[in-house]
């Protein structure tokens, strides 16, 4: 096991008190890069088939057979996608793969090396990846070559304790986690706490946070996905609300430089972290990872690490919002191939892969009457009425 410089202490509690967002009184929410960039997010669910058959596991969340779609169909499909979301002015691209286990699909790392060979017509792109992370070291030792060209990287180990709960197994999967911050890929570990588990849930992974690696406490949704089960008591959910906050981790163990950012929208990126530090002045807690702001009917800013902590709080209900979601962002699920404005909507699909779709033509109201799925309520969105872009020259509002 190697040895990093990492600071180690006080990893358990945020520094920053999230049960303080005025949560009731929000009118604008989303990922920062995609409110300050020319942001077009993909998340992707390439397969069903999966490897592990967790109990807790949502009904339509993985299968048996090896549904695997022709990985040349998925290379179209991708250039497609571009090409309507440069029509609408955005040319980064941020794709998030997931399954069932992705990392299964014979053609995967091909798909990530189309993505990559394109880098020169893109400002930024950026791949992140679910996966349980069960493929031995050699697979991953392709893995993060295929994709140290592409500006950021990202992996969210998904932890399932009935799979990798003894030690020996916890230590081989921080090893293949390590080799990716090694190569500045950002991990975070996904643990689903199980009610009747939390507290051995808890201490596995503390074992993963004491080796600097980041760790995301996610409450438990039914097996539909529609709301978050009972069963936490108030000391759980204080664990749920601040528990393991983002580090820069990877910032301390990777060996590799990634190209940099050549996006226009740069500039204004920088003016907005400028704007933070002087906003959190006048807050003397600062969240450790920003990724998620939001803005009051005040107009004060406020800030989160993961969109993954907004069911711990029950804030997924956004009906009747403004939502980017089918403009600037889309999912795709299989078993039918259908391309959606999100994991939640309950509206028609845009589209199917192997036909034509078309993306929205703006910012289109919620249907769904809740969106506990972290990659639909982390897209901009701004309560009805609100006069706030929901990215640079926005002016649908």
């Amino acid at each position: 096991m190697k040895k990093y410089n990492v600071i180690v202490t006080q990893l358990n509690k945020s520094n920053y008190d999230f049960t303080k967002i005025p949560f009731d009184d929000l009118v604008r929410i989303g990922q920062r890069n995609m409110l300050y960039g020319d942001y077009f997010t993909v998340s992707w669910i390439i397969n069903r088939f999966c490897n592990y058959k967790c109990s807790y596991c949502w009904a339509h969340g993985r299968s048996d057979t090896k549904d695997f779609r022709d990985t040349d169909l998925y290379l179209r499909t991708i250039d497609s996608i571009k090409k309507q979301a440069r029509e609408r002015g955005f040319n980064s691209f941020h794709f998030s793969f997931s399954g069932g286990e992705p990392t299964l699909h014979p053609g995967y790392l091909t798909i990530l090396k189309h993505l990559a060979d394109d880098m020169p017509n893109t400002n930024n792109t950026n791949v992140h990846m679910t996966s349980n992370c069960s493929r031995n070291m050699k697979w991953f030792n392709k893995y993060v070559r295929t994709i140290q060209t592409v500006n950021s990287a990202a992996l969210t180990c998904s932890y399932h304790r009935e799979y990798v709960s003894a030690i020996d197994k916890r230590i081989a999967l921080a090893d293949k986690l390590e080799l990716c911050q090694e190569w500045d890929i950002n991990i975070t570990i996904n643990c689903v706490m199980v009610p009747k588990w939390f507290w051995k849930i808890y201490e596995e992974c503390m074992y993963f946070h004491e080796r600097g690696i980041n760790v995301t406490l996610k409450p438990q949704s039914d097996h539909h996905a529609n709301y978050v089960v009972s069963g936490y008591d108030d000391e759980m959910l204080e664990q749920l609300h601040n528990g393991m906050p983002k580090r820069t981790f990877t910032h301390f163990k990777k060996q590799i430089e990634r190209p940099h950012n050549t996006s226009t929208s740069a500039e204004q990126w920088q003016y907005s972290e400028l704007d933070i530090s002087r906003v959190m002045k006048d807050d003397s807690t600062v969240p450790q990872e920003i990724n998620i702001e939001f803005v009051d009917d005040k107009g004060k800013f406020w800030y989160m690490d993961e969109s993954e902590r907004f069911n711990a709080f029950n804030f997924n209900k956004f009906i009747g919002w403004e939502c980017s979601s089918g403009y600037r962002s889309i999912i795709i699920r299989e078993p039918d191939g259908s391309i959606k404005r999100s994991y939640s909507c309950e509206d028609k699909p845009l589209g199917y892969i192997f036909e034509d779709f078309k993306l929205f033509d703006k910012p289109m109201p919620c249907v769904s009457d809740s969106c506990v799925s972290s990659a639909d309520s982390k897209i901009p969105k701004r309560k009805a009425g609100t006069k706030l872009p929901l990215w640079p020259g926005d002016d649908t509002f």
